[in-house]
């Protein structure tokens, strides 16, 4: 494990909590049968031992497959096949060491059943490399055999015949030799470099990576020893020391520098279990030792895995890397989860600028961060984009690179990306400081979901925070855009960078700090003076850059508002009832700022707004009942007032009469019983003391009218026709300003053809 081995700046925590130790990993391989007059390829479908990752590989690590490979897998337990998924042709990016050639390995599950196809692009099987294979890959295996099932052979034992796919162990060879370590710069190179055929390796220290057809085998990394002369399938793991101290800083180790970015959580190899015994080489540098940019890309396998199998995930891809591929470690430097976990990749230390295998031509001056999944037609979590920002915000950092700016790279060879630009080995490209692997690279890397999304990662990595604002004001009321409020407010606001990359959001209060909470917290609270306040909010960025939002405007004032005419009552119109009398409560209010609310609390409870100034109730008779108010204004602030009053029914038999009236009987009479008359001048008065009165009648279509006389004066003529028959119906209401004695007294016209009027009594409100 790397923290064992000693390599600098290499996390000495599992990350997981859960790993006590490596996990090894069993990769076995199966031939692919060429068919259809040499135009394709196909392991038809089997049995096998349980696996959760494949890849399908080839003999020349130069060579690229131009046609589809794809492969289906049966899931454990279930049964179930899936779709046929496509891998990535080529995974070539510059490792020097490399021994075979390969599509990037997929993520498939538990597996025990596989079928493969390869087909070719053109019309003939030349345009297939050589040596197609199969590789499975176990990364839960514990058995020193490699197989779930112990067995010995590779055969799968649950198969029909025992041997429906007979699968060699997957050797890599064992080095020599320790790799040779790039010099520090300006450091002359001693090292040899060893050469896969006539080709020549540059000398410029570019990256190698492998277009098709290439003239030249340039590399990007230190080259290894030729493999060993073992036979395919043996193993020859070299065991690290179990501890070793941490070397300093030499020629040929970098040293860390500082980031002007922190640095955020990274799980170690050692916890994701990385088996440091299958690549014992010594870890390699940047030639210049400086990180120009970062090379953002997908590992193009399945989604559908789970943050518990990431580190499993992880396991695969470096066991692929290393045992198949032939490859010193795996490739990446960073890796991340849909969960947002970042992974330690190729070792070295995580605070130096480790030489990796993940950008042909241009691994020498950048550093490679691949999330696990394929993102072709769905965006990353946010959770993976925040890490993938904070990593590279973070190296980046260490030498000064704007993450929103661009690099100038030098390319290790020629190529040709995947929008069709082409250039020459040792032209100067310029790239954005974070790119997608298809900038530099002809691959669909990092699939047009995630690439579509890297200007925002730019932008979180870079900073400032964007778009803070003011979303509300708690403890104030808002009218237009003024919140209002006595003194203690909390405000709160947003912004679409997420809060991992903030350092801390200060509350400004007319320019100045108020307070200042973590980035992560999105409210703060405040005390105001009296007076008019502009309040806003500075989100701080990792980077140190910062962003203000707009100002909100939020007025400090304890001046409470005021009754402007107190709570009155007065009857209405409407049904009388002994237990509800009809009657209407009046009041105005006002506020030297603003109005928000009159509430009545008794005897029920309403809230009005600023502008009402009436409404309609009703009240049990012979009661007194007090009417209580209070009026809110924005900032808090509130006055209280109240009416009481008692409304008071009068039978029509305590009337004084004049001329002929009958009594009539009927349950819908107050108290059961009415007066009628058709006499013309037939008149009834009541004297009562109080403020307000109305006039109780029945009422139908032959009902007539009646004149209306208030303390001796005719003040109406009442017609008591009704289309509908209605009974206890007050007709007419009359009110004064405060409560004195008065007479009401009612005439009858004597309507010609419907001359009779039948009454109920009255109502006053004493």
């Amino acid at each position: 494990m790397s923290g064992d081995l000693g390599f600098p700046g290499s996390s000495d925590t599992s990350g997981d909590g859960k790993r006590s130790g490596p996990v090894p990993t069993d990769v076995r391989a199966a031939d692919l049968r060429l068919q259809d007059d040499g135009r394709g390829a196909a392991l038809p479908r089997r049995d096998t031992d349980r696996f959760s990752m494949l890849g399908v590989t080839w003999n020349d690590p130069r060579a690229r497959v131009s046609g589809k490979v794809e492969a289906r897998t049966r899931a454990v337990g279930s049964g179930t096949w899936s779709r046929w998924l496509v891998l990535d042709g080529d995974s070539g990016q510059g490792e020097s060491a490399a021994e075979r050639g390969g599509t990037e390995p997929a993520w498939v599950g538990p597996s025990d059943g596989v079928e493969v196809r390869v087909t070719s692009g053109g019309n003939t099987s030349a345009q297939l490399p050589a040596g197609l294979s199969l590789a499975m890959i176990d990364t839960n295996s514990g058995s020193d055999g490699g197989t779930d099932s112990g067995s010995d052979g590779g055969t799968n034992s649950g198969s029909d015949g025992g041997k429906d796919l007979a699968m060699a162990p997957a050797g890599f060879a064992a080095d020599t030799a320790d790799d040779p370590v790039t010099p520090a710069p300006g450091e002359p190179s001693d090292a040899p470099v060893p050469s896969d055929g006539p080709s020549t390796a540059p000398t410029d220290g570019t990256d190698p990576s492998v277009p098709p057809a290439p003239s030249e085998s340039p590399s990007d990394a230190p080259s290894t020893p030729p493999p060993s002369s073992e036979p395919p399938g043996t193993t020859q793991p070299s065991t690290p020391p179990a501890s070793s101290p941490a070397p300093t800083p030499t020629a040929s180790i970098p040293t860390a520098p500082p980031s002007t970015a922190p640095r955020p959580p990274i799980t170690s190899r050692a916890g994701w279990g990385a088996d440091e015994s299958i690549s014992p080489e010594e870890p390699g540098y940047l030639p210049d030792g400086r990180i120009k940019a970062v090379v953002v890309h997908h590992t193009a396998e399945s989604n559908t895995y789970t943050c518990a199998q990431a580190p499993a995930v992880v396991r695969g891809v470096y066991a692929y890397h290393v045992k198949e591929l032939g490859w010193k470690d795996i490739g990446y430097n960073f890796l991340v989860d849909k969960c947002g976990t970042v992974y330690e990749g190729r070792k070295g230390g995580v605070d130096r600028p480790v030489l990796g295998a993940h950008a042909y031509g241009f691994n020498t001056e950048t550093t490679g961060i691949s999330v696990l999944g394929t993102y072709t037609d769905t965006a990353p979590s946010s959770a993976a984009m925040v890490s993938v920002a904070r990593i590279a915000a973070w190296k980046l950092g260490q030498y000064g690179v704007n993450p929103a700016g661009t690099a100038t790279l030098t390319a290790g060879d020629s190529g040709r990306n995947y929008f069709g630009k082409t250039w020459a080995k040792g032209a100067q490209m310029s790239f954005p400081a974070i790119h997608g692997h298809r900038d530099g690279y002809n691959t669909q890397c990092p699939g047009d979901a995630f690439y579509g999304k890297l200007a925002t990662i730019r932008s979180w990595a870079a900073g400032p925070a964007a778009a803070p604002a003011v979303t509300s004001v708690t403890g104030a009321g808002l009218v237009g855009s003024t919140y209002y409020t006595k003194a203690a407010v909390t405000v709160n606001w947003s912004t679409t960078t997420p809060s991992e990359l903030i350092t801390k959001n200060e509350l400004l209060v007319d320019g100045k700090v108020a307070a200042t909470v973590s980035g992560a917290t999105t409210s703060g609270k405040v005390t105001l003076a009296v007076g008019t306040h502009k309040v806003s909010v500075r989100a701080v960025h990792q980077s140190g850059k910062t962003a203000t939002s707009a100002a909100a405007t939020v007025v400090a004032e304890t001046t409470a508002p005021t009754f402007t005419t107190k709570p009155a009552l007065a009857l209405r119109a409407g049904l009388v009832n002994t237990t509800a009398v009809p009657l209407t409560l009046s009041w105005k209010a006002a506020d030297s700022a603003a109005l928000k609310e009159v509430r009545l609390t008794a005897p029920v409870a309403k809230t009005y707004g600023p502008t009402t100034t009436s409404a309609s109730h009703t009240a049990k008779s012979g009661a007194a009942t007090t009417w209580s108010m209070t009026a809110y204004d924005q900032a808090g602030n509130t006055a209280a007032a109240s009416v009481a009053g008692t409304p008071m029914i009068v039978q029509e038999s305590s009337a004084t009469r004049t001329g002929s009236w009958t009594t009539k009987s009927s349950s819908s009479y107050l108290g059961g019983k009415s007066y009628s008359s058709s006499a013309k001048n037939a008149s009834l008065s009541w004297t009562f003391t109080g403020r307000s009165v109305a006039w109780v009648v029945s009422r139908a279509s032959t009902s007539g009218q009646a004149y209306v006389y208030l303390d001796g004066t005719k003040v109406a003529t009442v017609d008591l026709k009704s289309s509908t028959t209605k009974y206890r119906d007050a007709i007419f209401t009359k009110t004064w300003a405060s409560s004195a004695k008065h007479t009401i007294k009612i005439v009858v016209v004597g309507t010609s053809g419907r001359p009779t009027l039948t009454t109920d009594g009255i109502v006053y409100l004493k």
